[in-house]
């Protein structure tokens, strides 16, 4: 409508922030109220909220503000939605030792969803119009709520003491302070979501300047990277238990890093959809790896918090990410502005390798100690 990048990236800031601004009340009732019932009233609310843009689409009654105010909305739904949904999926797992695959299932599941419906949606977009694809959206809702309805969960158990609001805060963050091993991670994701994933909002500018397309070239775009996140998921469902993840995220980081880079100055389609796949599989693994590690090192009684801040180093570094990146594009290019994101992904792997190396190191000395101390004992 408005043929404008930074205005896309306003409106990726309008569906985000939101959920930055209300994601620590969103934990606090993660972790005060049955999780479950938290989840059905925010799919509710996400399916009123998709079926009000359907109808304003459909009747061709729609302006920007009025998208926009929907997309705040959207924001405000997911800011209850992400730590509730995340921390149920340990309810759901009666064998712990298969907790980390079924979080890497989860979070594949979840970020497939983020690739591959726009790309469907490129494609519907051009075939049958904006209403149409508004309203598929809409009626998917239907497909969710009642597969929570099916669902059987162990009874919940309410928390016997409630503190206020203001204390439970403290306490989720005075938590982290005190945990590296997820606070590290989550800074990490922080720096990657604000700097590096909005790579994202510049794809449509990729589709209609770079390869003279329209909306099905951006849905081949997103089709593509949807292929190469959907083989990220495949690797790390695939993961033996016991397998290093930190040494995997510093891998894929620089994977990620280095395919953005080519994908940014490649004109030829083809190539560039290669590229574009790897990136995707660099993304995925990263993302999903990083969720991972969180939870599984996350207290029970905490879990609801740690999401919700989990929630704001990623959907509030998002828009200020996308934000940041439209006016950016708009001095140098978007070509340019995705190669920078690429080498600042370069750069936050490397600034993390020592700390996501640290296991792998330590695990090294310890055998080095085992065999400096065997080979003293034999000399006994």
């Amino acid at each position: 409508m408005t043929h404008s990048a930074f205005m896309l990236g306003l409106t990726v800031f309008a569906t985000q922030f939101p959920s930055f601004l209300f994601s620590l009340p969103g934990g606090i009732a993660s972790d005060r109220y049955n999780r479950y019932k938290v989840l059905l009233f925010t799919q509710i609310a996400s399916m009123v909220q998709a079926v009000l843009l359907a109808i304003l689409t459909l009747f061709n009654h729609y302006t920007v503000w009025e998208i926009l105010a929907l997309s705040v909305v959207l924001g405000i739904i997911n800011a209850f939605d992400v730590p509730a949904r995340q921390p149920l999926i340990h309810e759901m797992v009666t064998d712990k030792a298969d907790l980390p695959n079924a979080l890497a299932l989860n979070s594949s599941m979840v970020n497939l969803a983020r690739l591959i419906g726009p790309a469907l949606s490129g494609l519907v977009l051009v075939k049958f119009g904006a209403g149409i694809c508004f309203s598929l959206n809409a009626f998917s809702f239907v497909a969710v709520i009642i597969s929570l309805l099916l669902m059987k969960l162990p009874a919940y158990i309410p928390s016997p003491e409630k503190k206020k609001i203001k204390a439970e805060l403290a306490e989720g963050l005075t938590y982290l302070k005190n945990t590296p091993s997820i606070s590290t991670i989550m800074l990490m994701l922080g720096l990657s979501s604000l700097l590096v994933l909005p790579y994202n909002t510049l794809l449509p500018v990729f589709a209609k300047v770079i390869f003279k397309g329209d909306a099905a070239t951006f849905g081949y775009i997103n089709s593509f990277i949807g292929l190469g996140a959907i083989g990220g998921s495949i690797f790390l469902a695939s993961l033996k238990p016991g397998s290093d993840l930190k040494i995997v995220l510093l891998v894929n980081t620089v994977m990620f890093g280095i395919c953005l880079m080519l994908f940014s100055h490649t004109s030829y389609f083809p190539l560039a959809m290669l590229f574009a796949a790897l990136s995707g599989y660099g993304m995925m693994n990263q993302t999903t790896i990083i969720m991972t590690i969180i939870q599984v090192n996350s207290d029970a009684n905490m879990r609801g918090r740690v999401m919700s801040y989990v929630a704001m180093a990623y959907f509030g570094m998002l828009p200020l990410g996308s934000l940041l990146i439209g006016i950016i594009s708009q001095q140098i290019g978007a070509p340019d502005a995705i190669l920078v994101q690429g080498i600042i992904a370069l750069i936050i792997a490397a600034i993390f390798s020592k700390y996501l190396r640290k296991d792998k190191l330590d695990k090294k000395n310890l055998e080095q100690f085992k065999e400096e101390e065997d080979e003293v004992m034999g000399k006994i």
